[in-house]
């Protein structure tokens, strides 16, 4: 049965990290019959994006959300719902701001969903996404203030690929300068002791591999800010 939505899917690399994440998204919605939009949308134009700035995310964020937003009520669609949960106000997420200031609704956050009640709830309604692990943006991998640029971007997405090819679930690559640091679970750490590993990471642009021995930490990088 078709539902009479419409979902608004950012057509951006950058964003949504991985081709993979987006064909997944696409098939998702078309299996279901459900009604979408593809809107291309382009950070590195964002001055404060290309910069990665503190408060990048406020930006992106300002400008992808009222692309949408404008979309939406050009169709008579008059609320917009975003996916933030309670769990997200924990952390260090300029664009929340952002949606606030577009009278975007968040309907997890008001209901106290944290993201563990959504992947119960979803796993109880078969989404197939339920236990996927948790992704961000790519912009995330790299120090703030470093400039971004395309080929930095491609260069980390495939350096995460390569990594989670080795039956890797979670993992993170932060980049620093011509060094790849690798955040993994450490019940991980034996696997990443490859030499074919190293050097298809190298072939990237790296000249050195590393393995934080903290492991896998979310959002390492804000919480240098603390």
């Amino acid at each position: 049965m078709s539902l009479n939505l419409s979902f608004y899917y950012i057509s951006n690399y950058y964003m949504m990290l991985e081709s993979l994440e987006y064909n997944e998204a696409i098939k998702y919605l078309e299996d279901n019959d459900y009604k979408y939009q593809i809107i291309n949308f382009e950070p590195l134009l964002i001055k404060e994006f290309k910069e990665n700035m503190i408060d990048r995310c406020y930006f992106c964020k300002k400008e992808m959300m009222s692309l949408i937003k404008n979309k939406a009520l050009e169709e008579k669609y008059e609320v917009i719902l975003d996916g933030q949960n309670i769990d997200d106000l924990k952390q260090y997420r300029p664009g929340s701001k952002a949606i606030k200031e577009l009278n975007i609704l968040s309907p997890l956050e008001e209901l106290s969903f944290s993201k563990t009640d959504i992947r119960t709830y979803s796993q109880t309604l078969k989404i197939p996404a339920y236990n996927k692990p948790s992704n961000s943006c790519l912009a995330t991998r790299f120090p703030y203030n470093t400039i971004l640029t395309k080929e930095k971007l491609d260069a980390v997405a495939k350096a995460e690929a390569v990594i989670k090819s080795y039956n890797i679930k979670f993992c993170r690559a932060r980049v620093h300068d011509d060094i790849l640091r690798i955040e993994v679970n450490k019940e991980d750490f034996i696997k990443l002791n490859k030499e074919e590993l190293i050097n298809k990471l190298k072939l990237l642009g790296y000249n050195f591999i590393t393995l934080d021995l903290e492991g896998y930490i979310s959002s390492k990088f804000d919480k240098l800010l603390n």
